[in-house]
């Protein structure tokens, strides 16, 4: 059989904490060399001249909600994975909060169906724990799945795990990475409460840091490290939106040998309090945007490796359910086509490096989940690859959002960087605003 083979030349290369001049070489879906200079072998040879632009690893996302199935009117995985690869961002893991909640592995199994027939990126996704479903997370194979979900706050359905006995046994009984929600129910009814008693249904937006608050927060995410440490269990905290919650976690260690990791999402990276007056329960999120000094705090944290992995915690909703009353609007927004390009305008800003972006979407993840040959560009590796050019500005607006929502919270923001190409195992799968309907999306598998 043919081989496919595609030579990227002329390519700025973000890898492994380095930026070099070269040309990557794919065969099929794999990289099969990186050097100074590679010529093509053959007129077969599909050439990419990407003109001394920046080429990163794909971006692996380790948190977003595509809502299928079961809530496809807000998204599905098919157009969420399009968007997605249009961000740069070519594999992502699911968490099970959908319509039925994945915390059976038939339902487990019906999504990695869905994903292998629509899916434009890379997949896998998380199995949920609730108060009575242990049995079937033992049944659950590590190396199939990519860890874990607990909801410890804020949960949907009966995913609420807030027995502590129950909580106890699972983190003694799975090897899994734990990912858990960290917010107190009890202090988050008691400060709703409060703001009902005051305000009726209608809380003003800017009371929502207050009523999901930096106790709320910590109170939950210190029990859940206390419960790790006492156990044994392999935990990862997701997207902390507090300053105070990062003095529970270490950069003394490497992150391949840390028991306890943790998550930031962009929404927490960009915005602040100081942003619901313009962008009202746009930009409602659980948990809770907070204030720039806690925004300054995360940042601290992520630069000195305290915090590990950027991710999304992409979640739609659609523009109907945002514009409700504070009560009524669900949390949540979509951010997988944005995600890159906002951190690389922090990058432009002087916040972060380029080589630090690649660590925390694409290297670390991949450390932290043990996904099998992602995250790098090296030979061997599966050959996920994003194109960027980071001075060629666009703006975002409804005519160019891919999200089946329709919307976005950088609606009306201009990047000064824009993704150009971006393969995934080795297809072009997007190509300047275009999306190459290859479905060229895997399962993704794990070194366990």
């Amino acid at each position: 059989m043919i081989k496919k083979t595609t030579l990227i030349k002329n390519a700025r290369i973000v890898n492994e904490g380095k930026i070099t001049e070269g040309d990557i070489l794919i065969e099929d879906d794999i990289i099969k060399e990186v050097s100074d200079s590679i010529s093509a072998k053959s007129a077969d040879v599909i050439i990419i001249d990407v003109e001394g632009n920046y080429v990163f690893p794909g971006a692996i996302d380790d948190q977003v909600h595509f809502r299928e199935p079961g809530l496809t009117h807000k998204a599905n995985i098919e157009t969420e994975s399009k968007a997605a690869i249009a961000g740069g961002i070519t594999s992502f893991i699911e968490m099970p909060n959908t319509n039925p909640q994945t915390t059976t592995v038939e339902a487990l199994e019906h999504k990695f169906n869905i994903a292998s027939k629509t899916s434009s990126a890379n997949y896998s996704f998380m199995f949920g724990g609730t108060n009575d479903n242990l049995d079937e997370i033992l049944k659950v194979d590590p190396k199939s799945v990519a860890g874990l979900k607990l909801f410890l706050g804020s949960s949907t359905g009966n995913m609420l795990v807030d027995n502590p006995k129950v909580l106890e046994k699972i983190f003694s009984s799975t090897n899994m990475v734990i990912s858990v929600h960290c917010e107190d129910e009890a202090t988050i009814k008691k400060n709703l409460q409060e703001h009902i008693d005051q305000y009726g249904e209608d809380i003003p937006i800017s009371k929502h840091p207050i009523i999901r608050s930096e106790d709320a927060c910590y109170i939950s995410s210190s029990k859940a490290i206390e419960l790790a440490k006492k156990t044994g269990a392999r935990l990862h905290v997701f997207h902390l939106s507090t300053g105070k919650e990062t003095s529970l976690f270490s950069n003394k260690i490497p992150l391949k040998d840390k028991k306890i990791t943790a998550e930031v999402c962009i929404h927490h990276l960009w915005f602040s309090d100081e942003d619901y007056e313009k962008k009202g329960t746009f930009i409602k999120w659980n948990p809770a945007v907070k204030t720039a000094k806690d925004r300054d705090q995360l940042w601290k944290a992520l630069l000195d490796d305290r915090i590990d992995v950027i991710a999304t915690d992409h979640a739609p909703h659609t523009l109907e359910e945002k514009r409700g009353i504070y009560t009524k609007a669900p949390s949540g927004g979509p951010l997988v086509q944005h995600a890159f390009v906002a951190m690389i305008e922090m990058f432009h800003r002087g916040k972060i490096s380029l080589e630090k972006i690649a660590e925390k979407m694409c290297h670390n993840p991949s450390i932290l989940f043990e996904v099998e040959k992602r995250g790098y560009i090296k030979p061997g590796y599966f050959a996920d690859l994003v194109v960027i050019d980071i001075n060629n500005p666009w703006s975002v607006n409804k005519e160019n959002i891919l999200y089946k929502c329709g919307w976005s919270p950088f609606e009306g923001t201009t990047f000064k960087s824009r993704i150009t190409h971006t393969f995934v195992n080795g297809a072009l799968a997007y190509n300047n605003f275009k999306i190459i309907d290859v479905k060229a999306g895997k399962r993704l598998t794990f070194n366990r």
